[in-house]
């Protein structure tokens, strides 16, 4: 995740008032440049493929109420940025929902995660535990933050971090961007309830913090309540594995409790010390310290087990409207319009490669891609710069997504930005834990 650093940052909030010539972009209205054709990009492999990207087709044959377009624009002297946006209105003949890799221990390409699900097009998704991090925890498909699919949370939030929220309300799309928290809860047979800490993770590691009681600074042991870079510990925890996890879930230490659970819920067995194969279509319950000594006393074998994670506002409110697809931002871009500056804050002020999820007025949603590390095609954009694009989309709430290398966009399965791992370095698709998919509700003519 970005650096979190308290800066300043009045000269680009001046920028989005369109003051700051180093800042600013084209005023709305102003004609878009054409953006220059796409180079050749890279495999998921490495190697070279040069039907991975191209220019831009024409916005044709494609579902009613679904755009795609290819801008560039100046930030100012020899600073163009380059812009890759999908739209879809309320009423698009298509459906958005989050994808992950082919497990939650596993990461993979934008263009793979859309070819695998026959997506009409894909965008990169959450931050996640990439294996360069300094806190990497061996499963690179391990979202960081909220992360949910079908209405089921399948990682729990950094608690009040921004998130994109879509469902549907009589049959049209209802895509908003709020801050959220979830509420994890076990209850045993006997009555006896306890906190769930976490969701598909290894415990006792909460990369990111602001998890559920107990969580300390790893590097000084200080309690942490609240979402900080870097990881926490608990030593006293309980964390359910969906089946989604895929793979065994983690060797643990002695003394430490799992409960495998049936699809209704039913304790199978427990074994100590955790770790281990989940049975096909079955979840567990892994407890750590006092949490494994829980499930020894209260999961007996034979009785049932409710598990349930609910997302809800910051201070425990119910959100509003349906929640089908929950993917986890960094910072809250663009409230009612207006920059929130706590966003330089938490991402700090260089100009990088950006993917954001914004809503306009009437509610459609904007999946937008800022390419970066060009300094001959795009630099990229700051925090402040980026909500103001947004903005001048026709944006009035938007939230920043994963960046960096994992900005990827796929249109009929190809790739259609150009993400980059380094400054002018080669074009190259990095494998990602989740994103964004837009299946067609219709053939497309």
């Amino acid at each position: 995740m970005a650096s979190i650093r308290r800066l300043r940052e009045a000269a680009c909030a001046v920028a989005l008032a369109g003051t700051l010539a180093g800042c600013a972009g084209p005023a709305p209205g102003s004609p878009d440049r054409p953006a220059p054709a796409s180079s050749p990009a890279s495999s998921p492999s490495g190697t070279a493929d040069p039907g991975a990207a191209g220019p831009a087709p024409a916005a044709t044959g494609l579902p009613a109420g679904f755009g795609f377009r290819q801008l560039t624009r100046s930030l100012g002297p020899g600073a163009p940025v380059r812009l890759t946006v999908l739209s879809i209105a309320p009423d698009a003949h298509v459906r958005v929902t989050g994808v992950h890799g082919a497990d939650m221990t596993r990461s993979d390409t934008v263009r793979t995660l859309a070819v695998r699900s026959d997506a009409l097009a894909a965008i990169n998704g959450t931050y996640f535990d990439i294996r360069t991090g300094h806190h990497h925890s061996g499963y690179e498909g391990d979202p960081i933050g909220l992360y949910a699919e079908h209405g089921r949370v399948l990682s729990e939030a950094l608690d009040g971090r921004p998130a994109l929220l879509l469902g549907h309300t009589g049959g049209r799309l209802d895509a908003r961007v709020a801050e959220v928290a979830t509420t994890g809860r076990l209850r045993a047979a006997d009555g006896a309830v306890r906190e769930l800490d976490g969701v598909d993770r290894v415990p006792g590691r909460i990369l990111g913090c602001g998890g559920t009681g107990g969580d300390r600074l790893a590097t000084t042991g200080r309690p942490q309540e609240t979402p900080f870079e870097g990881l926490c510990t608990d030593p006293d925890e309980v964390v359910s594995f969906a089946p989604e996890w895929g793979g065994d879930t983690p060797p643990g230490t002695e003394g430490s409790t799992e409960a495998l659970l049936s699809t209704a819920g039913t304790v199978l067995r427990l074994r100590t010390p955790a770790g281990g194969p989940l049975p096909e279509g079955s979840s567990s319950l892994y407890g750590i310290g006092t949490g494994a000594a829980w499930l020894r006393a209260h999961a007996v074998p034979g009785t049932r087990m409710a598990v349930s994670e609910r997302m809800t506002g910051p201070a425990g409110l119910p959100l509003p409207g349906p929640v089908e697809t929950a993917v986890g931002g960094s910072a809250r871009l663009l409230r009612a319009g207006v920059f929130d500056p706590e966003a330089t804050a938490l991402l700090g002020p260089r100009r990088e490669p950006r993917t954001m999820a914004a809503v306009t007025a009437d509610g459609t949603l904007l999946l937008i891609a800022v390419d970066g590390r060009s300094r001959r095609e795009s630099v990229g954009a700051t925090p402040a710069e980026e909500a103001r694009l947004a903005r001048s989309l026709g944006a009035v709430d938007a939230v920043n997504l994963d960046g960096g290398g994992s900005t990827s966009v796929v249109l009929r399965g190809r790739l259609r930005n150009r993400p980059r791992d380094t400054e002018d370095g080669p074009v190259r698709e990095r494998a990602v834990a989740d994103g964004l998919v837009i299946l067609p509700d219709e053939p497309v003519k």
